[in-house]
């Protein structure tokens, strides 16, 4: 169903805050937001509602019993049909460290994906975590298919992905800066992460054009007096935009608050890393071939790792307002428009400007989902 736009509503228009205004859609855009606007089929919204620019996820591998690693199009589907509900209009498809042929496979299908895109929630691209990582900081990916950072296998990759891998994260001390400066020089985003980079080494890789963190604090070198480390580099750095799981399983309520009072709201990326039990019952699921028991919500390998999260992106923004008291503008940008800035996209999107595509998510006081719009079809209605 098409959105013709809101009249009279509560909205986060850029630049203004919150706001009592009104906005027409025209083709899945933005075309004009001025509260004199009267056009007829105009949606007004009761007041306890908000109208937020729908929300961004850089890092997300699967959910509804679906992951990005799975070859069929009905899998992805799964995932999209699900984060929806949660306000998620744009998302990177997030893989991980396996065997080269099982990840050219799944890239060769979300390729496929995205080049004939359906309406819903977008892709805007390809996340390749893994297999440039540190066995030191697998975390919850298969050890004995990392490998050291290779130009080649990155060409062999992005070839079957058809050009589509938009972030990569790498650990830069295993060989990184000559595939730093390729992903540099092709505009792709460098994530640092699952690392046990120096400081040093990390100062190195910004220096080479880093600018993303993978899940901050988690899979990476700690901060130590003697060596900053990794983590010491995030917090210090400006040019580093930190992705963060603020699930408060992953990353504490300290963590989150001292992340914040070094980045400010501005130096972070609220993600989910969500895997295939996200809006599933807890029980018995998998991740990159490896079983994960989620119990209360927890994802975990059998040997007691963390593997990826159930978190929903409206409760990560809400865990990060009662963490750090800031304010919903904040909390929200971290979700959209530095999203968005991170990944070189928004010219088009993570905020609420005319021209830009018209994603939205409506919101009540508590952040619960009412609805959600994606260039302006309105893909998911509570009932």
């Amino acid at each position: 169903m098409k959105l013709k736009g809101f009249k009279n509503s509560n909205i986060y228009v850029h630049g203004q805050g919150i706001v009592k205004s009104s906005l027409s859609v025209i083709d899945g855009k933005i075309a004009k937001i001025d509260p004199g606007i009267a056009e007829d089929g105009l949606l007004e919204l009761d007041d306890k509602y908000i109208v937020l620019p729908g929300f961004i996820d850089k890092h997300i591998h699967g959910a509804n019993s679906s992951d990005f690693m799975n070859p069929s199009s009905k899998d992805i589907q799964n995932i999209l049909s699900a984060v929806v509900k949660e306000g998620t209009t744009s998302v990177l498809a997030t893989t991980m460290t396996q065997d080269i042929q099982i990840i050219e496979a799944c890239l060769k299908n979300i390729a496929s994906y995205i080049e004939k895109q359906p309406s819903g929630t977008e892709i805007l691209g390809i996340h390749l975590e893994g297999p440039f990582i540190s066995p030191k900081h697998a975390g919850a990916q298969p050890k004995q298919y990392i490998i050291p950072c290779n130009v080649d296998t990155f060409r062999q990759l992005n070839q079957a992905a058809r050009g589509h891998i938009k972030q990569v994260t790498i650990a830069y001390e295993e060989q990184g800066s000559a595939l730093a400066k390729y992903l540099k020089e092709n505009d792709i985003v460098i994530s640092l992460g699952h690392t046990d980079a120096t400081y040093q080494q990390a100062v190195e890789a910004i220096s080479l054009g880093a600018t993303s963190v993978s899940h901050m604090f988690n899979a990476m070198r700690g901060l130590h007096h003697r060596d900053a480390g990794m983590v010491g580099a995030s917090l210090l750095h400006k040019e580093l935009s930190c992705e963060l799981i603020c699930d408060l399983i992953h990353v504490s309520a300290p963590a989150v608050e001292l992340l914040y009072k070094n980045k400010g709201h501005q130096g972070i990326c609220l993600i989910t890393d969500a895997m295939e039990a996200k809006w599933m019952p807890d029980g018995m699921y998998q991740l990159g071939g490896q079983t994960v028991l989620v119990r209360n919500g927890e994802a975990r390998l059998e040997d007691g790792t963390l593997a990826g999260s159930t978190l929903k992106m409206n409760e990560a923004i809400k865990n990060f307002m009662k963490t750090t008291n800031c304010s919903l503008t904040e909390a929200v940008d971290m979700a959209t428009l530095y999203p968005a800035k991170c990944l070189n996209v928004e010219d088009r999107k993570g905020s609420i400007e005319e021209n830009k595509d018209a994603d939205f998510v409506v919101v009540d006081t508590d952040l619960n989902v009412y609805m959600t719009v994606c260039k302006g079809e309105i893909s998911y209605l509570k009932q």
